[in-house]
């Protein structure tokens, strides 16, 4: 047990000991102070309000409104005016107006509005608490009376094993949800199900006065209503993803301040947020460079430094004397101190301590990076395999799912999760119509089970990209196409990653074979099937739809099997020449990936490559875009098909191509710098001079990276995290250097490398499911429902919530914007480790 663990259990103790509100007074609360940034805070506590809005598509995020950061936790968010008790993604929710801050007030307003009403949610400082209220200009319509109301959600995992008191009554929070369901003439779209009626839940606690978890500073909240009944509801009666959720109905017939509730966080006088010690949890090579960085509360002003300690013989940490620790200075709402200790070579295991906190362990040693990927190739992407039962030793992780693949989309449809199709099927099928051959290869994306056209073909090009420049050749798993099935930890005599290259491709050929041209993809036809957790096999019942048939009634004849269940997921095919680029692109790949060991199968992937190359340049291109499945801008498409055609065929026309397309690629050089270095040695000697100003250009940026944030990485802001944007800065590192060795150097891999592993914002966790000593054991995978993880798998990591806060949670997998393993990110990260082995320490 770590001191920072054992310094953290005795803190609990101390609190479950101490009296509840309503058996003694609550301690004084400290002020809360609106100066220094546009939220209210006081020592543990920051309200935020509305400094984050709702997103409509994926309000599931749970970032909006008013919100809750309490002793350096978000526990409450969506404080607002919703129409349901426990409202889930597709829910309507207020659009935002405007946002107003009077600091010498202390008051934050926000203006908002329905498509029938306005209102505006005020907050006001009094002392240590938060007045809240809803302003109506105009009463409530009619419509809206008995549905609108002002909720605040508290995510459940800060609850578990905690009370909570309702007008002094005692209770406890509900581990599992179980609660009393009213029957309702419509189904809520969060209910996962996709027939039969509506249910919602009734209210565990109602009130004038709740106290949420009475025995705990941490998380003790006080609730007040100035008139009317408070009511507690518990989310996860509708959806596992669900929170708890404190409600009150707003009044018809009213105007003015129609719901007031008074808010009182516990606030604990000097607290301060724990340090927090950023370090590469996989540990670090001798020769190579080793930096830790300690996150600190911005109000943390004590004399503290961070020491390396090193395990001696008798199974003690020691002092290693020699490093020093600097400040870096201040990055949103922390500082941060630096300890180097690259000077440090010899192997061990080793620490870090600041004060009473002390790091996971790590070594030290020549082969730190040695197989560090191995759980993504052996694991994660056999797991992502869709129409396959995969097999790991006892444990099935899922069943051949999806054999009756797949329908036509219904014409100028817009589907979830940014699909759309639009006024034409451009295909010989009717919409509802089955169409044959798309049973076959592709992965699952990561919690939806939908197949992303532009997933699969960028991630054929990644792991090729791996193949070629590594030599991957690890055997771990068995692949049989034939009988579906796939075997791991057993060996079949093919590199795994040329498999799962092959199982990609396959998906891709299929599009081209069944409709003639790239698809967008093909996902589940309703929302019960989107929300379905488990086995992708349990689905769809694996029969082709029949009309003819009654729901739920099976024939079977010569020709198989058929069902009157239209649970097949839809294909949407309208055409996109990005995507017909992207996919010739993967294909050209493929087939110098195969053309040794399956020459039939890589031509077939090259003719396929050369002829929708020259239909595309045979005709103007079709432009139909919607959301992020339709590809990306066509003339990167383009210049990506281009250059694996000829790195495929070394054909001069491509040459003239690339040529072409080049001064457009280095305009978004930051997109496309992997690409145009990949090609320089099969262009003319010159071509490598006028790319190279980008290159230094590049390196400027990059070096500049590590006085932008303590880390020396990219690190985005919106409703994705950024894990995706730092193993792109590391593999274009790598690439740029293979060209460029003298003018970019190898230390962005490294950095990349070091973020991903743990030297980031907001937790030390590594970002790679059971890579390192404490990595991302909660996560968004199919077994979420189970606060499981999927080894190998790569999460997006540390979102940046306006205006200050970087988030990581490791209590709840349902952040999808965190949490949420994605496939190309696992072939990226792939690649960038081999790349880290292959350099070891780096410049």
């Amino acid at each position: 047990m770590t001191v920072g663990r054992m310094g953290a259990m005795v803190a609990a103790l101390l609190a479950s000991s101490m009296p509840a509100w309503g058996q003694s007074a609550p301690p004084p609360t400290p002020e809360l102070r609106l100066d220094r940034s546009d939220y209210f805070e006081a020592p543990g506590v920051n309200w935020l309000i509305f400094s984050n809005v709702n997103e409509g598509l994926f309000a599931d995020a749970k970032i909006s409104g008013v919100e809750l950061i309490q002793q350096g936790v978000r526990t409450a968010t969506n404080g607002d005016v919703r129409l349901a008790a426990t409202p889930g993604q597709w829910d309507p929710a207020g659009a935002f107006v405007r946002r107003r801050v009077d600091k010498a007030a202390g008051v934050i307003e926000a203006v908002m509005r329905y498509p029938d009403f306005d209102y505006t949610v005020r907050a006001e400082r009094r002392g240590g608490k938060v007045v809240l209220s809803v302003i109506l200009d105009k009463p409530l319509p009619a419509a809206m009376v008995g549905k609108a109301g002002l909720n605040l959600e508290f995510i459940p995992s800060a609850y578990f094993h905690r009370s909570y008191t309702a007008d002094g009554r005692a209770a406890l929070f509900p581990r599992y949800p179980a609660d009393a369901m009213t029957l309702t003439p419509e189904r809520n779209l969060a209910s996962g199900r996709s027939d039969g009626p509506g249910a919602e839940p009734q209210p565990f606690a109602t009130a004038r006065s709740l106290t949420l978890a009475p025995e705990d500073p941490a998380h003790r909240v006080g609730i007040a209503t100035r008139e009317g009944m408070l009511a507690l509801f518990d989310g996860r009666n509708q959806a596992q993803n669900g929170w708890y959720v404190v409600r009150q109905l707003l009044p018809g017939g009213r105007t003015g301040k129609v719901v007031e509730w008074t808010l009182d966080a516990s606030s604990v006088s000097d607290w301060l947020r724990p340090p927090v010690i950023g370090h590469s949890q996989i540990g670090y090579r001798a020769d190579g460079p080793k930096i830790a960085t300690v996150e600190l509360d911005r109000d943390d002003k004590r004399a503290l430094k961070p020491r390396l300690l090193r395990l001696n013989a008798a199974g003690r940490f020691v002092p290693v004397p020699g490093p020093v620790a600097k400040d870096w200075g201040s990055y949103l709402r922390y500082r941060y101190t630096q300890l180097d200790f690259s000077g440090v070579t010899t192997p061990g295991t080793y620490a870090i301590d600041y004060g009473t906190t002390r790091s996971a362990p790590f070594p030290i040693g020549p082969d730190v990076m040695a197989g560090i990927w191995h759980l993504t190739n052996d694991i994660y992407f056999p797991i992502a395999m869709d129409h396959m039962l995969v097999n790991e030793a006892y444990r099935v992780w899922h069943g051949d799912p999806h054999r009756d693949d797949a329908r036509q989309a219904p014409l100028n449809h817009e589907h979830i999760d940014l699909y759309r199709q639009g006024p034409t099927t451009d295909t010989r099928f009717q919409p509802g119509e089955h169409i044959p051959g798309l049973a076959v290869g592709g992965w699952l994306d990561a919690g939806d089970f939908d197949i992303r056209t532009q997933t699969q073909y960028q991630v054929v090009r990644q792991l090729v990209d791996a193949w070629e420049t590594f030599g991957i050749d690890r055997d771990t798993v068995a692949v049989d196409w034939d009988a579906r099935k796939v075997e791991m930890h057993v060996p079949d005599g093919v590199p795994d990653i040329l498999q799962q290259i092959r199982h990609g491709s396959v998906q891709l050929l299929a599009q081209f074979d069944a409709v003639g041209h790239a698809i967008h993809g093909i996902v589940e036809p309703d929302v019960g099937q989107y929300t379905h957790l488990g086995d992708a096999a349990s689905k769809t019942d694996g029969l082709i739809y029949d009309a003819k048939l009654k729901p739920y009634q099976r024939a079977y004849d010569a020709k198989g099997g058929r069902s009157g269940t239209p649970d097949d997921r839809w294909a949407f095919t309208s055409k996109a020449t990005a995507l017909n680029y992207g996919s010739a692109a993967a294909l050209a790949a493929t087939a110098r990936a195969w053309k040794d060991r399956d020459p039939a199968f890589a031509n077939r992937c090259l003719d396929r490559a050369i002829r929708v190359w020259a239909d595309e340049h045979s005709h103007a291109p079709d432009t139909f875009r919607h959301g992020n499945t339709t590809g990306g801008p066509i003339e990167e498409e383009e210049f990506t098909a281009a250059v694996e055609l000829l790195i495929a065929t070394g054909d001069q026309r491509y040459v003239e191509r690339v040529q072409a397309l080049t001064p457009a690629m280095l305009r978004r050089f930051d997109a496309t710098a992997t690409l145009i270095a990949k090609v320089v040695p099969h262009m003319p000697a010159s071509y490598r001079a006028t790319i190279e100003p980008a290159a230094r250009d590049w390196a400027k940026r990059a070096a500049a990276m590590t006085s932008a944030n303590p880390f020396g990485v990219p690190i985005t802001a919106g409703g994705w995290a950024g894990s995706g944007a730092v193993l792109g800065f590391g593999l274009t590192a790598d690439a740029l250097h293979r060209v460029f060795p003298t003018i970019v150097d190898t230390a962005p891999v490294l950095r990349a490398l070091d973020f991903i592993h743990g030297h980031h914002p907001a937790s030390a966790k590594s970002f790679v499911s059971g890579v390192g000593a404490e990595s991302k054991e909660v996560a968004y995978g199919s077994n979420r429902a189970d606060f499981s993880f999927i080894p190998g798998g790569v999460v997006p990591g540390v979102l940046l919530l306006k205006p200050d806060y970087p988030e990581n949670r490791d209590d709840w997998p349902f952040f999808w914007g965190e949490n949420e393993y994605v496939v190309p990110e696992g072939a990226m990260y792939l690649t960038l480790a081999n790349a880290a082995a292959r350099i070891g320490g780096g410049k």
